[in-house]
Formats: structure tokens, C-alpha cells, sequence
């Protein structure tokens, strides 16, 4: 399953993609760590592999509602820029 991990101290909130076996506690040990959420970020920031994400997926791995949102957020949302 990919779902959503999170890190961060208390009331700051900091969100791990991870690739993890459904049976799994929320904080487990992961198979993969395939991204980050920050929702604090205004717009919140999302950083994917989804290379990664598509190959587990492929696998038969599940996504979770939430990080479904997400992954649809990311696809919308413009590219930054790149600085030179």
C-alpha cells in the first residue's frame, strides 16, 4: 500500500510518502520512501518519485484516498521553475 507516514514534532505536522505493507503500524518500517507532503507550506509542497510510485502501483500496490488527492494535486499543479 503507499500511504502517508508522518514525521514532524507535535502540532508541525510533516507527511512521508511510503511504499508499506498494509498490515503495517502507520509509522512501520517501509519497504520505500517515495515522497514527501508538507501541508504547513502555503501552497503546501509535495515532492514525488513518481517513477517509483507508477513501478509499485504496476505491482499491484494500493493507494491510499489521501495520498490519491495528492498524487492528483501534484499532476495539476504548474512545475516550478528551474533557477539558473
Amino acid at each position: 500500500m503507499i500511504r502517508l507516514s508522518r514525521v514532524g514534532a507535535r502540532k508541525q505536522p510533516h507527511y512521508r510518502v511510503v511504499v508499506i505493507e498494509k498490515e503495517r503500524a502507520r509509522n512501520g518500517r517501509p519497504v520505500e520512501i517515495v515522497g514527501t507532503y508538507n501541508p504547513r507550506t502555503t501552497p503546501a509542497s509535495v515532492e514525488l518519485k513518481r517513477d517509483r510510485i507508477d513501478y509499485w502501483r504496476s505491482k499491484g500496490a494500493q493507494v491510499s484516498e489521501r495520498v490519491g488527492k495528492i498524487l492528483g494535486f501534484a499532476a495539476s499543479a504548474p512545475a516550478a521553475p528551474i533557477a539558473s
